[in-house]
């Protein structure tokens, strides 16, 4: 409705009056310089007065995420809802909480934020009292009464043809092939059975990311970001673990090579990645170092022919049964550099099961890898490694001589492509946790009739509705922006919101099974601690708000500076 929608952007107008007044705390020497444009160009920041305003940063990102879900579902609804009332309803109900919410945060701290948040209340007073109607008990009860009549079935996406043939497609490899056998494959943190990455590579899985000039299935001309999203969101649903995360490594080592391989490399390797012959693992993070990725230290020292890779890392998911490593590693000895002495290489293997292996370099030198035990996110395994004069050759070098200092570079180039396909893995967990909650609530009876015909239930119900519809839409919309070679910042924003609804709304599908939902043999269960990781690989929920979305946005806040300076 259009009133959300003038609130919306007021709401956004106000959080970017605080991310300027943050600029104001933070530029270097207490000035900014504005440059030409609609935007100033990036204001200098100084880290330290920056790392001072942490906790304002950080709700002004999640203000900006939660702000950004709630236009893009507004637009979706806009022409959904003439087709689909329920699509409008699901598109308001979000809006309405998520005004309050932004309200609420900014009011709370007003004073950090440099605004005077009684303009924001004072300058629409009707239209929050109709916010208000929007977001209260029987409202949200009756959006779960109407889900729970439609069986479940949420409004029609608004996917291409192509888009939904893929949808279908992989919901029923997921549904016939993945979901049988994910409980099992979670209790006893096993391997992914052979058969399902081999009936995958069979439909193409691995090439969802990857041109068709190289045996994929993007088309050459164009990019397809949301077919790849939809896809993962199918897998996710069945398994994060054993299926949802399988193109997550293609899709990094891919976007690295096409943006920085040689010739060669693309031709030797992307072939080999879309047909499934050939899995991939990333290794960045280290013991001491994670999301602070310009502090790595694992060395690449030049050798005869090659590189030799000494060091550890860790977080090395699906290091295992991978063919190739992608290893971010220190090309240069001077620490000062940060990433611009990092560089990446591909780091052949072969393929091991269970929870170790060893691996010695036909130039010499070893690797040896113990996975990790974790509380979910079972089936691929995430190992320690450690390099011992490990003998890579000349060709394994990202971009060859050129690619040397630039893989820093390349590695971000792979993990915008990551983090929205991390939300989709987000989406894909709320939509099982969504069904398996309203098949639970309409099985389960209490004091005498079923759960779901209690208000609460169904407010609860009708709420996961509306948050997942709205991370699905957003992750979308950046998908399409990503396509047209923008989005970067925006894949920030949509990880970090679509990770942190995925914690409480596979905790309510849990909430809604009671007793039952902590056993661990229960899908509600192995889908709450699932999604725990998400908010924190890929990005984590921190260095996604400050280093990133709340650097980029008070850095390039929108002010006449001349005048403040």
């Amino acid at each position: 409705m259009s009133a959300l929608i003038e609130l919306i952007g007021a709401a956004e107008a106000f959080v970017e009056r605080g991310f300027l007044f943050l600029q104001s705390q933070c530029a270097a020497d207490g000035k900014a310089v504005a440059g030409a444009g609609p935007r100033p160009a990036a204001v200098k920041l100084d880290g330290a007065k920056l790392d001072a305003l942490q906790v304002p940063s950080y709700d002004l990102a999640l203000c900006a995420a939660e702000l950004a879900a709630s236009s893009a579902v507004q637009a979706y609804a806009t022409e959904a809802r003439q087709e689909d009332r329920f699509a409008g309803d699901l598109a308001d109900c979000f809006a309405a909480e998520v005004l309050l919410s932004v309200t609420s945060r900014l009011t709370q701290r007003a004073d950090d934020f440099g605004l005077p948040i009684g303009e924001l209340l004072a300058t629409h007073p009707g239209q929050y009292a109709e916010v208000m109607a929007l977001h209260s008990g029987a409202r949200q009860a009756a959006l779960g009464a109407t889900l729970i009549a439609r069986d479940g079935r949420l409004p029609l996406a608004h996917l291409t043809g192509e888009q939904e043939l893929m949808r279908e497609t992989f919901n029923r490899f997921a549904a016939d092939i993945v979901a049988p056998r994910a409980q099992s494959i979670h209790r006893d943190d096993s391997d992914i059975p052979e058969d399902i990455i081999e009936q995958a590579a069979e439909l193409g899985l691995f090439g969802v990311s990857i041109p068709e000039r190289f045996g994929g299935l993007q088309p050459n001309e164009r990019s397809d970001t949301v077919a790849m999203l939809v896809v993962t969101e199918a897998l996710s649903a069945a398994s994060l673990g054993a299926a949802g995360s399988l193109i997550t490594r293609p899709e990094i080592m891919a976007r690295a090579l096409l943006a920085g391989g040689t010739a060669e490399q693309q031709s030797a390797w992307l072939p080999r990645l879309a047909s499934g012959e050939c899995l991939v693992a990333i290794s960045i993070t280290e013991p001491d170092f994670g999301s602070d990725v310009a502090g790595l230290r694992l060395r690449a020292t030049r050798c005869e022919r090659g590189w030799r890779l000494n060091g550890a890392k860790t977080w090395c998911t699906f290091a295992g049964r991978a063919e190739v490593i992608l290893v971010v590693a220190r090309t240069h000895s001077d620490m000062s550099l940060g990433h611009r002495g990092l560089s990446q290489f591909l780091v052949p293997k072969p393929r091991f099961a269970g929870h170790s292996f060893e691996h010695v370099s036909p130039g010499g030198g070893e690797l040896t890898a113990k996975a990790i035990n974790t509380i979910g996110y079972r089936g691929m395994h995430s190992f320690d490694l450690f390099f011992e004069d490990f003998f890579v050759a000349d060709d394994a070098l990202v971009g060859g001589a050129a690619g040397e200092g630039r893989g820093f570079y390349f590695t971000m180039t792979g993990m915008s492509g990551g983090r929205v396909q991390t939300s989709a893995r987000a989406n894909g967990v709320m939509q099982a946790a969504l069904n398996t909650g309203l098949h639970y609530a309409r099985s389960r009876r209490v004091f005498g009739q079923p759960i779901a015909n209690y208000p609460l239930s169904q407010a609860r119900l009708g709420r996961m509705a509306a948050w997942l519809t709205a991370s699905r839409q957003l992750s979308y919309r950046v998908g399409r922006l990503m396509d047209g070679g923008a989005g970067d910042h925006e894949a920030s924003l949509v990880k970090l919101f679509a990770c942190r609804a995925a914690e409480w709304v596979t905790r309510d599908a849990m909430q809604l099974h009671g007793g039952l939902g902590y056993a661990e043999e229960t899908l509600a269960s192995r889908l709450f601690v699932d999604a725990r990781v998400l908010s924190i690989f890929e990005g984590a929920e921190e260095t996604l708000a400050l280093k990133v979305i709340a650097r980029e946005r008070i850095a390039a806040a929108n002010l006449d500076l001349a005048g403040r300076a």
